[in-house]
C-alpha cells in the first residue's frame, strides 16, 4: 500500500504526479461553517509556486487552485473538500536522456526497486511538485485555525544555506518578506544570494535548514505516547520531499546540555505558566505547554544537477548522468511555505483530537 494520507481527524490525501495532468488534495474532517474561498488558498500557493525568480526552478506554473467540493456559499459544509491544481508547464522531453538511468541521491532507484517501474518525467510522486497540494491543504487548515485558535501565528524562515548560517542575534522577522530566501536577516540574504549565484551558474545545488515557529498554540495539544504532538510534527516535516532530518526545540543539541541548563524554569504569569527559556520547543511529554513550538528541518541538495555523476541504468550497466531541465538550485527556499502548511495541518488535527477527548484542558492553577 502506498500511503498518501496523513492526519487523525483532519485527514489529507494528496494525489497526482509532477508531469501528470493535475495534482491536488482531498481533505476530510474539516469542521463545518468555516469561511473559505479560493483566494484564501491562492495566497499561500503563490508563496510557494515556481518560476518567481532566478533562484528557483524556471518551470512556469500558475498553481491556480480550484475547490471542487465541500464548500457552499463561502462556508465549509463538513463534507470532503476536493482541491484541484492543473499542471500547465511540464516539459517531459527534458527527461528523455535519463529515462533509463538512475539519478544518484534521488528516489528514482528505490521507486523502481519497489514498484518495478518509475515515472522518469520529473520523478512522479517523488517530485517536490507534490507539495503544492500540501500548501493548498494547509490553507484550509489555516482558515479553520483562524476561528478555532485565533492567537496562532506560524512563521517559517531559512536559517542556513549550505555552510552559511544565520547569526541568531541578527534575526529580524520583518526581513523575511523583503528577500527571495525567506531569510530573517538582510546580511544573510545577501550572503545566500552571492553563494547561490555561483552554485547555480556552475550547475550545482545546495541544501538548507528551515525553522518553523508556531506561537499562540494553546497548552494541552498532543498525547503522551503514540500520538505525541512532536511525533506528528516530526513525521509531517520528514514526509516533505528532500527532508533528511528534523529537530524540535534544542533537538540534537540537547545531548550537549546538562539537566540544569536544559530545564526550562517556570514562573506563574497572569494567564498561566510562563517558561523562562524554551529548550523544549514548546512541547513536553508529547503535549504542548503554551510556549512557542519550534521545529527545524534539513533539506538535502537537489539531485538533478548539471554535473556528471557515475550511476547505473535499468540493465545494471555502469554509466554516467547529467540532468538537464529546470530544477531548483536550492529546494530549501520553496520548502518554507510547505513546512508552514504542514505545521498548520498538524496543529488543527491535534486541536480537533483535544477538543473531541476533553473539550478543553482540564488542569486549573489555583493561586492562594
Amino acid at each position: 500500500m502506498s500511503i498518501n494520507t496523513f492526519g487523525h481527524l483532519f485527514r489529507v490525501t494528496t494525489w497526482g504526479e509532477s508531469h501528470g495532468e493535475a495534482l491536488g488534495a482531498t481533505i476530510d474532517g474539516c469542521p463545518s461553517n468555516i469561511s473559505l474561498n479560493v483566494d484564501m488558498l491562492q495566497n499561500w500557493l503563490d508563496k510557494r509556486k515556481p518560476g518567481k525568480n532566478k533562484y528557483t526552478t524556471q518551470r512556469q506554473e500558475a498553481d491556480k487552485v480550484e475547490i471542487l467540493s465541500g464548500v457552499f456559499e463561502g462556508k465549509t459544509t463538513g463534507m470532503p473538500i476536493q482541491l484541484y491544481i492543473q499542471n500547465t508547464d511540464h516539459r517531459s522531453k527534458d527527461y528523455s536522456d535519463i529515462k533509463d538511468k538512475f539519478r544518484p541521491g534521488h528516489a528514482d532507484i528505490t521507486y523502481f526497486t519497489k514498484y518495478g517501474n518509475r515515472d522518469y518525467r520529473g520523478g512522479g510522486r517523488s517530485s517536490a511538485r507534490e507539495t503544492a497540494a500540501r500548501v493548498a491543504a494547509g490553507g484550509v487548515a489555516r482558515a479553520a485555525l483562524k476561528t478555532l485558535m485565533p492567537e496562532l501565528k506560524i512563521t517559517g524562515y531559512m536559517l542556513q544555506m549550505g555552510e552559511h548560517k544565520i547569526n541568531r542575534s541578527d534575526i529580524d522577522i520583518t526581513e523575511i518578506e523583503k528577500n527571495l530566501f525567506w531569510a530573517p536577516s538582510q546580511v544573510a540574504a545577501k550572503t545566500f544570494a552571492n553563494y547561490l549565484d555561483k552554485l547555480r551558474k556552475s550547475g550545482n545545488s545546495v541544501g538548507a535548514i528551515i525553522e518553523i515557529v508556531a506561537s499562540g498554540v494553546i497548552p494541552g495539544l498532543g498525547a503522551p505516547i503514540y500520538a505525541k504532538l512532536d511525533t506528528d510534527i516530526a513525521a509531517g516535516m520528514m514526509s516533505i520531499n528532500a527532508v533528511k532530518g528534523v529537530e524540535i526545540g534544542e533537538g540534537m543539541s540537547a545531548a550537549m546540555l546538562t539537566g540544569v541548563t536544559n530545564a526550562d524554569e517556570i514562573e506563574m504569569g497572569a494567564e498561566g505558566p510562563v517558561y523562562k527559556t524554551n529548550n523544549a520547543g514548546g512541547i513536553l511529554g508529547g503535549i504542548s505547554n503554551g510556549a512557542d513550538i519550534v521545529c527545524r528541518f534539513a533539506v538535502k541538495p537537489t539531485s538533478s544537477i548539471l554535473k556528471s555523476r557515475k550511476t547505473i541504468d535499468i540493465s545494471g550497466q555502469s554509466t554516467s548522468i547529467i540532468t538537464k531541465g529546470r530544477h531548483d538550485p536550492c529546494v530549501g527556499i520553496r520548502a518554507v511555505p510547505v513546512g508552514e502548511a504542514m505545521m498548520a495541518c498538524i496543529l488543527l488535527d491535534h486541536f480537533l483530537l483535544h477538543r473531541g477527548q476533553l473539550g478543553e484542558s482540564q488542569g486549573k492553577f489555583t493561586q492562594a
